[in-house]
């Protein structure tokens, strides 16, 4: 089992491909981007759990690619130890104060370095930031980004999305198919706000089967119905052909020794905007959406409510 998605930028190749190498074999999923612009790329398709970011890069310098993290949305969670050859003080603090996590300089102790990521995966884990599985933000996380839309005067909606039939699925293919199934989630919708949202948009995974959008996006039904069409569609692609075929699975039912048959796993989403509501806390919020999802696309819109902000 995988200890945690790891993101190296770093343009020597005997260096990442050192670290790719090792980090791998203590179980970690390691990709490598050579340039800053490509690491900015990587992170939009792929949120890694840790970034060892080189400050000397061929394209832009280690705080440019700090800078753009840290200042968007969907990234500004990431932990980043800062990997340099440079040793003064000024620099350590320079990196610190762009919202670098650690610092450390060439050559490295191999060991310590292994340390290092290990705890500010695990801190970040145990602050419940991220989840392991999809790599996106959490409860505390998505609770802070809403509270500070709420005190401003933009407008945004919330969109809330549940994996139907998630547990049948799991109960079937296992729970290795199912963490397979979170990380599909991430990536559909990662690439699906890339197409429709902005770059202010948050992704989050409070837990389960259940996922978060919240977007500035004005076409918020176009970006619904896409993620719905690409998710029960790209979805199938996790069950056997037998399955896909026939469109249901059959689970083993505990009660009377036989087996019943469960539908495909399709998405329910639904959304609350502040174009059309005014809601005074975060639980108003969620459970607005919530209601929506459960009339499913194309029911009847909710009623505007009339609360103060």
């Amino acid at each position: 089992m995988s200890k945690g998605r790891i993101l190296v930028v770093e343009d020597d190749f005997d260096i990442s491909n050192m670290l790719r190498i090792y980090f791998s074999g203590q179980q970690y999923d390691v990709q490598v981007a050579p340039r800053g612009g490509d690491a900015l790329q990587m992170t939009r398709k792929q949120l890694p759990e840790l970034i060892i970011l080189d400050i000397m890069l061929p394209d832009m310098n280690g705080y440019d690619v700090c800078r753009e993290l840290r200042t968007t949305t969907r990234t500004s969670h990431i932990p980043i130890i800062f990997l340099t050859q440079k040793d003064e003080r000024s620099d350590k603090i320079a990196g610190l104060e762009l919202g670098a996590d650690d610092y450390i300089t060439k050559p490295f102790d191999i060991e310590e370095l292994k340390l290092r990521v290990k705890n500010a995966i695990d801190s970040a884990r145990r602050t419940s930031q991220t989840d392991p599985k999809s790599g996106l933000p959490t409860g505390r996380l998505i609770e802070d980004h809403l509270r500070s839309l709420m005190h401003g005067n933009k407008q945004w909606s919330y969109v809330d999305m549940k994996i139907n039939n998630f547990d049948p699925f799991k109960e079937v293919y296992g729970f290795v198919a199912g963490d397979e199934v979170m990380r599909f989630m991430a990536l559909m919708m990662g690439e699906t706000i890339d197409d429709l949202g902005t770059p202010e948009d948050f992704l989050g995974h409070p837990g389960g089967d259940n996922f978060v959008i919240i977007t500035h996006a004005v076409e918020v039904d176009t970006l619904k119905s896409r993620l719905v069409e690409r998710f029960n569609e790209e979805v199938k692609q996790h069950y056997s052909f037998i399955d896909r075929e026939r469109g249901y699975i059959l689970v083993p039912d505990s009660s009377g020794g036989g087996e019943r048959q469960e539908p495909l796993m399709t998405l329910s989403v639904g959304s609350v905007s502040t174009t059309t509501h005014q809601v005074s806390d975060i639980r108003e919020i969620t459970e607005l959406a919530a209601e929506d999802r459960r009339r499913g696309l194309g029911g009847e819109s909710l009623p505007p409510i009339q609360t103060a902000w």
